[in-house]
């Protein structure tokens, strides 16, 4: 007698089953997210076989060989500097980003350069190999040892990898993935999971690096369960300004790598163009000293960058003023307003506030605190600051400047970038006077406003 499948609901955020439907999670209380999973007992055979092949044999720290974290080149500078200097071997990359942003071009060009050296197999789950082919030639890519694959089952497609000896297997997309493990249809939170369980599972027991794409809701967070981005090692996120050509990609997690490193592409014709010199696109360049824009270094990961913050205050057109701010933090605006009037002496009632980082940058660190307040107060008086100066510094409730980590760095950067002064907080005045540029150091607020005018 066959053994009756046995019928389950599993919460699509956290992961927990119950016997019977619920309109909200017992576990992480979270509304409608219950899915029907219908599993049998050869199902659950084969689910724990499954993993049980992941069980390995325990070694000493001292037994595990250095060669452990072999990187591959992928051929653009920009994603093997958010990878942490290459694809290591076993890991696994979660890409995400919006329709149409370039995350299938990236990772075809990618794909197409690592397989001059290695096996790699690109398996598409939404194109046809005829398709995948046209845009690799458009691209001009027109490889002769990449192979493709259209199939959107995992289990089929270990087996080709497999076959194939591949070192590098992408997978586009995972929504469109589906496992024998689970009878849920491609693209639930359940098939989801199964789905990239199974990948990670094969990454890790035969070293394949595995990349994989990812679609997005409109909320911006990848589509699925949250804990798809737990069992990777590397989230990479796609982010763009309506209509801006520049792309910027993200490490939001790497167990490899520096988190919140960026790499910088422009689309063109040709596909994805590595920007070596992010810089230069997110300053403007005025011809002529503008009130309200000063120029700070940022820091995106390991790199240094230098961006513009604009300010623009006005007249409140309504009975609340405004306080807008685009690629920094609205909470971090409000404060700053505050110490700016009971430090500094400059009020801004009645006046709206608006704070832009040029080119789509989002700034969240405290290093653009001051640049912030002396852009509001340049706009409030129409004063323009110097077009060769750049500051950096964070802002204390108390009034004073607190000093910024890497602070050298930053200075060589702005140096680079032909920049001649520097307002910094005092305590990152470097001890060498920094060759064609003259710094100042600042302890207050009140110096730091002086100083810039």
């Amino acid at each position: 007698m066959m053994a009756r499948p046995k019928t389950s609901y599993v919460c699509g955020e956290c992961g927990a089953a119950t016997p019977q439907w619920q309109g909200q999670c017992p576990a992480c209380q979270s509304w409608n997210t219950l899915e029907l999973v219908v599993s049998s007992a050869g199902g659950s055979t084969s689910r724990r076989a499954a993993l049980a092949a992941g069980v390995g044999t325990s070694q000493a720290v001292s037994q595990v060989g250095e060669d452990t974290e072999l990187r591959a080149a992928t051929g653009i500078g920009e994603l093997d500097r958010v990878l942490g200097g290459g694809l290591v071997a076993g890991s696994v990359v979660l890409l995400g980003g919006d329709p149409g942003i370039g995350k299938s071009t990236l990772l075809l060009q990618a794909a197409d350069s690592l397989s001059h050296e290695r096996p790699v197999l690109y398996a598409s789950g939404e194109e046809s190999v005829r398709q995948v082919a046209l845009r690799a030639r458009r691209l001009g890519l027109d490889s002769t040892t990449l192979r493709l694959v259209a199939e959107t089952g995992v289990e089929r497609i270990v087996a080709e990898a497999a076959s194939a000896a591949a070192v590098v297997l992408v997978i586009d997309s995972i929504q469109t993935m589906h496992t024998e493990l689970s009878e849920s249809s491609p693209g639930s939170a359940v098939q989801v999971r199964e789905s990239a369980a199974r990948l990670v599972r094969y990454a890790k027991e035969s070293g394949t690096a595995v990349l994989i794409i990812g679609h997005v809701t409109k909320e911006g967070l990848i589509a699925g369960p949250r804990i798809l981005e737990h069992m990777v090692d590397t989230v990479l996120y796609f982010e763009s300004d309506p209509g801006s050509r520049y792309r910027v990609v993200r490490a939001v997690k790497n167990r490899f790598g520096a988190a919140n490193e960026i790499g910088v592409f422009a689309m063109v014709d040709q596909g994805l163009k590595e920007v070596r010199n992010p810089s230069s696109i997110f300053l403007s360049r005025h011809e002529t000293p503008v009130a309200g824009s000063v120029v700070t270094v940022a820091r995106e990961g390991s790199r240094p960058l230098l961006v513009e913050v604009q300010a623009l205050i006005d007249e409140a057109q309504g009975m609340s003023p405004r306080r807008v701010a685009v690629g920094f933090e609205s909470s971090r605006l409000a404060l700053l307003l505050a110490v700016l009037h009971r430090h500094g002496g400059i009020s801004t009632s009645g006046q709206d506030v608006f704070i832009n980082v040029v080119g789509g940058v989002r700034i969240g660190e405290t290093a653009a605190d001051l640049p912030a307040v002396i852009a509001v107060q340049s706009s409030l008086r129409n004063r323009p600051v110097a077009t060769d100066m750049v500051c950096f510094g964070e802002l204390g409730l108390t009034g004073e400047i607190r000093p910024v980590p890497f602070g050298e760095e930053r200075l060589r950067e702005a140096a680079k970038q032909g920049f001649r002064r520097a307002l910094v907080p005092a305590a990152n005045v470097p001890r060498q006077a920094q060759e064609g540029m003259s710094v100042q150091g600042v302890a207050r607020l009140d110096q730091a406003l002086a100083a810039a005018f």
